[in-house]
């Protein structure tokens, strides 16, 4: 019995031994569990150009539609449809004959107006020092002063009509009034025309510069107009084809629109667009990349390391003793997903990126340089 309770006392010394290296242990293990991995970004500031892309369309700078003055038969065009036009070119001839029959006409009105005032101011002459001797009534005299201003009158009138005749004659070469690129002709020659024709003969636009015209939300418009006249990069608008594609085409914002449209809230938004490859056609419908905002020292993170409590906005930052801790964070833009940091960050601090589903406040990590997902335009350009 005696070697019995000796065996049984060394287990239970041993069992007792073993439990008290437990107990140390646990805690030595917890001291030494490895710290979560994580991806970092630290926060630079950088300058973030905001924009939105709106349909527009293409408008000539200048527009003219050709007309005719005076009513005639047309017996040339003179120009090239499609062509390249100079201001005061001659575009179409009207028959000059009756005009110039006309200015005939009057001219020999004129003719004969000078005569009649010639004699009758040497009537006047005559008559002067006989009414002086009395030789001849007051009213005789009278009569012949109220002739020579009568005369003098007619001549003006002559010379009125002469002009007149003159610029319908003029009228008949049918002129270009702008420059610009003209299109096909709406009249043929041996056509009748006349002043009050509603279809014009043919028109100009002047498309060396175009207009882009867009719909732009009025809330917004005070926030450009303060950009335009601020100390920022020049407020610059690119133009986009219709399929999103760029064309190496800017312009600048005219801010023409006076009035907004009371069903949408829009207002015009004028763009002028230099177009000497006339690349731009009237009507055609583009795209214009319009700033919104722009900062020149802008923080930026990930949407991926924005979660959100209670719809409050929150990242993890990683403090100088390599713990983790949540940050509430104001966002603004998003873009190229990306959000914009309004406040709650600042310069230097180090984000985490990757591995937020596992974190704790307090958490130890190790750290590790975020490495963005290439995108699908730069795996392109890889490729090619």
């Amino acid at each position: 019995m005696g070697s019995k309770q000796r065996h049984l006392s060394s287990v239970l010394a041993g069992l007792a031994v073993l439990a008290l290296a437990g107990c140390d242990s646990a805690p030595e293990f917890a001291e030494t569990s490895a710290p979560l991995q994580v991806s970092v970004m630290t926060l630079m500031p950088h300058e973030l150009a905001i924009s939105e892309v709106l349909p527009a369309r293409v408008a000539a700078v200048r527009s003219a539609e050709i007309r005719a003055q005076i009513g005639g038969i047309v017996q040339h065009r003179l120009f090239e449809q499609g062509a390249e036009i100079e201001a005061g070119a001659v575009l179409f001839q009207i028959n000059p004959a009756p005009f110039k029959t006309e200015v005939d006409s009057a001219a020999a009105v004129l003719q004969r107006a000078n005569a009649a005032v010639a004699r009758a101011r040497l009537q006047v002459e005559r008559l002067a020092p006989l009414v002086q001797a009395e030789a001849v009534s007051r009213q005789t005299y009278d009569d012949a002063v109220a002739l020579r201003e009568q005369a003098s009158a007619d001549v003006a009138q002559a010379k009125a009509t002469l002009a007149r005749r003159k610029l319908d004659l003029q009228f008949a070469s049918v002129e270009a009034p702008i420059a610009g690129r003209i299109d096909q002709a709406l009249v043929s020659e041996g056509a009748l025309v006349s002043p009050s024709d509603a279809t014009p003969m043919a028109r100009i636009q002047q498309i060396d510069q175009v207009y882009v015209d867009v719909r732009q939300s009025a809330s917004v418009l005070d926030t450009l107009r303060q950009q335009a006249g601020s100390a920022t990069p020049e407020l610059g608008v690119d133009i986009l084809g219709s399929d999103g594609k760029p064309l190496g085409m800017r312009g600048r914002i005219l801010f023409s629109g006076i009035e907004v449209d009371a069903g949408t809230g829009d207002v015009l938004l004028r763009v002028l667009v230099d177009n000497p490859q006339r690349r731009l056609l009237p009507g055609l419908y583009v795209q214009a990349r319009i700033p919104r905002a722009h900062y020149s020292a802008a923080l930026s993170v990930p949407q991926q390391a924005v979660t959100r409590t209670a719809g409050q906005a929150k990242v993890w930052v990683v403090d100088a003793q390599g713990q983790v801790q949540p940050e509430s964070i104001e966002v603004g833009e998003l873009l190229g997903g990306n959000y914009r940091v309004v406040s709650g960050l600042s310069a230097g601090q180090q984000v985490v990126i990757e591995g937020i589903e596992r974190l704790s406040p307090d958490a130890q990590v190790a750290t590790r340089l975020w490495q963005p997902a290439a995108t699908h335009e730069q795996l392109n350009a890889a490729a090619r």
